[in-house]
């Protein structure tokens, strides 16, 4: 879950500050210094912005084996992530990752291939339950220690599609539900991670490692989870792509929870098409989440048929009537991509409803503290955790201030202790006007207008690192209708400002994945707006 406006006042307070700011430096010259050692263009790393399907075909012809890659990952991870620019991206590296690798490769010359996954490295968040020699901790000091019994339902579909779990990423803590001036990125076990692009900037969260891994080319492919803008904004600020799936289409079980309504795992890739492969392997009924019942006959096990360069064609795409914000830069840029939406054959709808929907935000908050205290309860009782509750997690901070809490503290994890159960009135009237809400709202929005997706700007630039007083996003984002709802939602690189990425967003109808796959892959080849991470120090440098 990424910063929200209903955690702190403070955002759009400081927005047009924010702006104001970042407008001021707008210097593009790039020095010597300004980028850190073994990170500049001259440094070659020959897997670099590799994809499954490069990989694949290279894995096929004896030209690499499982084992190089996962080899040469970790070295990547070792120059760039814990030395060089010191991303601080992942948390923890799987010590099995080489003898898995062995053993894929083994597979392979006996003729064995379990598809497009097989022998490929990739990542998953550190919420996500692994039952192996990894802890699954959420980046929380109280859960060192945590190894899992079971491997999460979407681990499983990895390892049977013969996915290599190199290592676990850093995350804003508690999936940035811990506080309301926590920093993006950021955990007492695991430190800060920083954004690639300009190191002294943020990663956004939660899945904040996941985003920076994929873009440095830690990985080919990672695994993110989102209850707000977890995975969407990240991709978006790391210059990736991010898709996250209709609630139910992805299973939640064995992943570390905050809401069970607005929950779910999902792809984060460099390409449309590897986001596109790496859905198709970890949707799935799981008897063990409920709500992946609603999928049975929704979800396809191949999203790659719907990589179509014409996919824009003949849309109706709904834009949102009032711009985001008033930074000339950042909405250039949506007039460029809505020039080439046009170009590409689709329809343009302005439309109006974000307003609508940012005055659910409260009732959003008070659902997701409800079913958090109830989640990580249920989590807790029967994980191999030293703490077992809620209650015990904030005892264990408070005794431990000095290194569980060295910034910002835990408020959120108290207000959502003080909650009751999910038979309080307060939290059904609430889940009503933030779930069923948002989804009228949106649901009238496409009928009326007969739109295919809703599009605009999925975040502004990354704000600096702040753990002292904690994010300052500006007013652009575009996360909680989805969120909300439970709608998928998938962004696009978009371009840059100020040497940032910003992504372009589509979402739609519920398990409409497929549709929306194919309109970002549309806009992807036709923009051509990934640019690789440039490592520079500092914004001001």
């Amino acid at each position: 879950m990424k910063r929200r406006s209903f955690l702190t006042t403070a955002t759009l307070a400081s927005a047009g500050l924010t702006t104001m700011l970042i407008t001021s430096c707008t210097s593009n010259s790039k020095k010597d210094e300004d980028v850190v050692p073994g990170t500049d263009s001259n440094t070659v790393f020959e897997l670099d912005e590799e994809t499954i399907s490069s990989l694949r075909k290279k894995l096929n012809s004896g030209e690499y084996t499982s084992q190089q890659l996962v080899q040469l990952y970790l070295k990547r991870i070792e120059s760039i992530d814990q030395n060089g620019a010191k991303l601080n991206s992942i948390i923890e590296i799987n010590p099995e990752a080489i003898a898995i690798a062995v053993a894929m490769d083994k597979e392979l010359k006996v003729g064995t291939n379990r598809g497009p996954l097989h022998g490929i490295p990739v990542l998953i968040k550190d919420n996500i339950d692994t039952a192996d020699k990894m802890q699954t901790t959420a980046g929380s000091l109280a859960m060192v220690g945590n190894i899992a019994s079971k491997d999460a339902f979407l681990v499983s579909k990895l390892r049977e599609a013969g996915a290599i779990i190199i290592g676990k990423t850093n995350l804003s803590e508690w999936a940035n539900f811990r506080s309301t001036q926590s920093s993006s990125g950021w955990s007492s076990r695991g430190g800060q991670s920083k954004n690639p692009y300009i190191l002294d900037h943020n990663p956004c969260g939660s899945s904040a490692g996941s985003g920076v891994a994929v873009s440095a080319n830690l990985c080919v492919v990672a695994i993110g989870t989102e209850t707000d803008g977890s995975i969407v904004c990240p991709a978006s600020v790391n210059g990736i792509v991010g898709i996250k799936p209709t609630v139910g289409l992805v299973s939640r079980s064995g992943i570390i929870p905050i809401s069970k309504t607005q929950d779910t795992a999902g792809p984060m890739a460099r390409t449309v098409s590897d986001a596109a492969i790496l859905l198709g392997i970890i949707a799935g009924v799981d008897k063990d989440d409920d709500v992946t019942l609603e999928s049975a006959d929704k979800a396809k096990k191949d999203y790659t048929v719907f990589l179509d360069l014409n996919a824009l064609k003949g849309k109706r795409i709904g834009i949102e009537k009032k711009l985001q914000g008033t930074n000339k830069n950042i909405n250039l840029l949506l007039e460029d991509a809505i020039n080439l939406l046009k170009k590409q054959g689709a329809t343009i709808v302005e439309i109006e409803y974000i307003e609508k929907i940012n005055a659910l935000g409260q009732a959003e908050f008070e659902v997701l503290q409800y079913e958090f205290k109830d989640g990580l309860n249920n989590y807790l009782a029967i994980s191999n955790a030293k703490v077992k509750n809620l209650s015990e997690v904030i005892n264990f901070n408070n005794a431990n201030e000095d290194s569980a809490m060295p910034y910002c503290k835990q408020e959120t994890l108290e207000s959502s202790n003080e909650k009751k159960g999910l038979n309080d009135p307060k939290y059904v009237e609430s889940l009503i006007a933030s779930f069923e809400g948002s989804k009228s709202i949106l649901d009238t929005v496409f009928q009326e207008n007969k739109l295919d997706a809703i599009c605009g700007i999925t975040m502004g630039p990354s704000c600096s690192i702040d753990v002292i007083y904690g994010d300052k996003w500006g007013s652009y984002s575009l996360t909680s209708p989805a969120a909300m709802s439970g709608y998928p939602h998938i962004t696009v690189p978009c371009g840059q400002v100020y040497d940032l990425p910003i992504g372009l967003s589509f979402f739609g109808t519920p398990y409409s994945e497929g549709e929306l796959i194919g309109l970002g892959y549309a806009y992807e080849q036709a923009s051509q707006k990934r640019t690789k991470p440039s490592f520079k120090a500092s914004f001001l440098s």
